[in-house]
């Protein structure tokens, strides 16, 4: 089961839509809304499930300014106030804050703190110009999580952290929601988009088996870009699939392909994967064992900033 929520259209380029969506209760206890660039969602954990206002969990949240301040006006409306934030990786997309969602703790994966930090100058670029100035001054201000589940006002979240996408990457699973915020994973809208680190793509199959055991059991999986799902291991299985695919040298089977800036980083990758260094990978996928994975030595070519769309990464 696809979650289709109000203003998003899903599986199709968003460009055309004027506003975010409103916040959508897709579970008891949890809200997301989606921009209207590139699907990226926002999702809110209320910390009471069974309540509508109170202490919530802001995770991600996106991405235009004018959509920051209608998040944050609708915040207010329900009387929803951020109790913590969440960053799930280190693209600017995932980093952004609002004045109105106040200053609670925004944590994120030690990796992702650090990146954010030293690679502030290209971050800010990245954003584009007409930026406020006072969204530029919150870009990627988080902290590290001080453990791997994150104390708030809400149910205990277990951070899920791996290299796929980018290194420090971090999943949340909130074990009494059965939910789990993927980030830039587990998408109906995007595939598997290894960054350009030198091991991309043994990273992100091992990436994949560390969301394995939650997608297992988890009731909703939310993605960072595209509609959450009650069937998150038709998502585990497709990217895998893909990169079965792409490591075998076959032309795979999916539909995110017919999205043109999709079709372009499926060549990037199909390059990377065509590699010397990438055999053994090849070989060791093959055999059923995704972890332990020998280095790929070429860096991954596509990123969101070659990507023809001004974007953090593809």
């Amino acid at each position: 089961m696809t979650f289709r929520l109000p203003g998003c259209l899903c599986g199709k380029r968003a460009d055309t839509l004027s506003l975010m969506s409103r916040l959508a209760d897709v579970a008891p206890g949890i809200l997301v809304a989606t921009s209207r660039r590139d699907h990226t969602t926002t999702t809110v954990v209320i910390a009471d499930r069974g309540a509508r206002s109170g202490p919530a969990l802001l995770i991600d949240p996106s991405w235009e300014a004018d959509e920051l301040a209608a998040l944050a006006r609708e915040l207010s409306d329900r009387a929803l106030v951020p109790a913590a934030g969440l960053a799930t990786h280190a693209h600017y997309d995932h980093l952004l804050w609002h004045p109105g969602f106040g200053t609670p703790p925004r944590w994120a994966s030690a990796e992702t703190a650090r990146r954010a930090r030293e690679e502030r100058p290209s971050l800010i670029t990245s954003l584009g110009p007409g930026w406020p100035a006072e969204l530029i001054a919150l870009l990627g201000d988080v902290t590290p999580a001080p453990g791997a589940m994150l104390a708030w006002a809400g149910p205990d979240v277990e951070l899920i952290i791996h290299d796929a996408h980018v290194p420090g990457h971090t999943g949340a699973w909130v074990a009494d929601r059965k939910l789990l915020i993927a980030g830039d994973m587990l998408s109906d809208v995007e595939l598997p988009l290894p960054d350009n680190q030198p091991d991309a793509l043994a990273s992100y199959l091992a990436g994949l088996d560390r969301l394995a055991p939650f997608v297992r059991r988890a009731a909703l999986v939310v993605p960072g870009h595209g509609a959450p799902t009650a069937d998150g291991s038709a998502r585990l299985d497709a990217d895998r699939r893909y990169l079965d695919a792409v490591l075998a040298g076959r032309r795979p089977a999916d539909p995110r392909l017919d999205n043109p800036d999709m079709a372009q980083a499926h060549r990037a990758t199909v390059l990377l994967a065509r590699r010397p260094a990438v055999t053994q990978a090849r070989q060791v996928r093959s055999s059923g064992r995704c972890k332990g994975l020998s280095p790929l030595t070429a860096p991954h070519p596509m990123t969101r900033a070659t990507a023809g769309r001004g974007s953090a990464h593809l």
